[in-house]
């Protein structure tokens, strides 16, 4: 059984960090695609970030960027969203995703079989 598990979530003030960390089991994390996307009230679910578990090859949204790092720990089948500089744009639930392609789409939710149940993440200004 295939479970992602999130953890890390908070309320921070803006400029503050948080890392989230998306533990995954129950299936081969090698050769899999690792997202991650947030979730604001009233808005469309957003690619925020991915890695390619084999290669370690990542991509990280525009809005994000030089803010938010993704990384991975294959020894621990767990990725991580180093996230800084935190805004009050980025409140929001963020959710790990995962599925066996090489990440060639990985900021559409569409591409991910797999979901965890979500972290929320809220910046105060």
């Amino acid at each position: 059984q295939v479970q992602l598990v999130e953890s890390g979530g908070g309320s921070v003030q803006a400029g503050g960090s948080l890392r989230l960390s998306c533990a995954a089991s129950g299936y081969s994390y090698s050769r899999h695609c690792m997202g991650w996307f947030r979730q604001a009230p009233g808005k469309n679910r957003e690619g925020v970030a991915s890695v390619y578990t084999t290669q370690g090859s990542t991509y990280v949204a525009d809005s994000v960027r030089g803010r938010f790092t993704i990384s991975r720990d294959n020894a621990k089948s767990t990725v991580y969203l180093q996230m800084n500089s935190l805004k009050p744009e980025d409140t929001a639930m963020y959710y790990c995703a995962s599925d066996p392609f090489d990440c060639s789409s990985p900021d559409r939710s569409s591409s991910y079989a797999y979901w965890g149940q979500g972290t929320q993440v809220t910046v105060s200004s």
